[in-house]
């Protein structure tokens, strides 16, 4: 489904949507991509419908492909949102009709099950664009989120649950930082996601022994003479650690 003027929802899967939380991470912060609402202002997070030929995944990964350009996203389902009344308040119904967007508002405003997806991309290259329903889309850091619409700050906070847990027995940081990359930039990464400082050398002592990291030979320029060295992450080791994990634990 590409941006246009009209929703046509005899193309879509009824009463199935999704909801995507994207993280970015840049200056030391936690980033999350928001949309704000045409006719209310409200913020609220990407998402969308599933056309009657695609899965979910194929429908997430086009719409995270919409809203910020890029391909081939790490991206995950953490859980579906069922509450009977999650739906029950939609605050974008008035402008979808006023803007001709939905012929039928019954159809909009009706119960939807929406399974949740979190997103991690590289800040720098996503170009964030609005969707049908939006004016802006816009990256804000997590501290600086206030009310959502429906129940996306539950969406959000189930997200972020999900993403500490996956610290514990999968790799973080191919997605979210440059290709190259100082220990002390990771280990920033890693308590942004966390919410708490970690011992710096147990920090580097745990993340060589999982074999994802490359030591370069190059320091990062600008600094001091004992400027930190360079890492690059081990692709290939990178990707059996996602497919089978790792002990450990933050």
């Amino acid at each position: 489904m590409n941006r246009s003027s009209h929703l046509d929802e005899t193309q879509l899967l009824k009463h199935i949507s999704l909801d995507c939380v994207v993280f970015g991470f840049h200056d030391s912060q936690l980033k999350v991509l928001l949309l704000r609402m045409k006719r209310t202002k409200d913020w609220a997070l990407p998402g969308g419908f599933v056309l009657l030929d695609e899965s979910i995944e194929i429908a997430a990964s086009r719409v995270l492909r919409e809203r910020t350009g890029l391909d081939h996203i790490f991206l995950k389902q953490f859980k579906v949102f069922s509450s009977p009344d999650r739906s029950n308040t939609n605050p974008g119904v008035q402008d979808l009709l006023d803007s001709g967007a939905i012929d039928d508002s019954s159809w909009f405003n009706q119960r939807f099950i929406s399974v949740g997806f979190y997103a991690l991309v590289d800040f720098s290259k996503a170009e964030p664009t609005p969707d049908l329903f939006s004016d802006l889309c816009h990256w804000k850091s997590l501290e600086d989120i206030d009310l959502l619409i429906l129940d996306h700050n539950q969406i959000l906070d189930k997200a972020l649950e999900t993403l500490r847990l996956q610290l514990n027995y999968q790799p973080i940081g191919y997605n979210l930082l440059p290709d190259r990359f100082t220990m002390p930039e990771l280990q920033k990464l890693y308590e942004t996601i966390l919410g708490k400082e970690l011992d710096r050398r147990n920090f580097q002592r745990k993340m060589l022994s999982y074999d994802i990291l490359c030591k370069l030979e190059e320091r990062k320029t600008g600094g001091a003479h004992k400027a930190p060295f360079l890492y690059e992450f081990n692709l290939e080791n990178y990707g059996k650690a996602l497919k089978h994990g790792f002990n450990g634990g933050w």
